[in-house]
């Protein structure tokens, strides 16, 4: 398996688990229509007012999908 990295995107507020949610399932709808192989989504809660989306993805789409998406931040992904 290739080298893989987790794009993620941070919202923060009363509103923030919603739109994680909502963000991830357009990441989803993303995925689906590039055909991006080796590839999901989810969202998860960091704090009661912080929540984020993420997309993980082989390392070699990263620079392209950063400059297309433009995540807040990115991590290593290791299963």
């Amino acid at each position: 398996m290739p080298e893989r990295v987790k794009l993620i995107w941070d919202f923060h507020g009363p509103n923030a688990q919603p739109t994680a949610q909502h963000h991830a399932k357009h990441l989803t709808e993303y995925i689906e229509v590039e055909g991006l192989k080796n590839s999901f989504t989810g969202h998860e809660k960091m704090t009661p007012s912080h929540f984020t989306a993420f997309m993980v993805v082989e390392k070699s789409l990263m620079n392209t999908l950063r400059e297309t998406l433009k995540p807040t931040r990115g991590q290593y992904y290791n299963d």
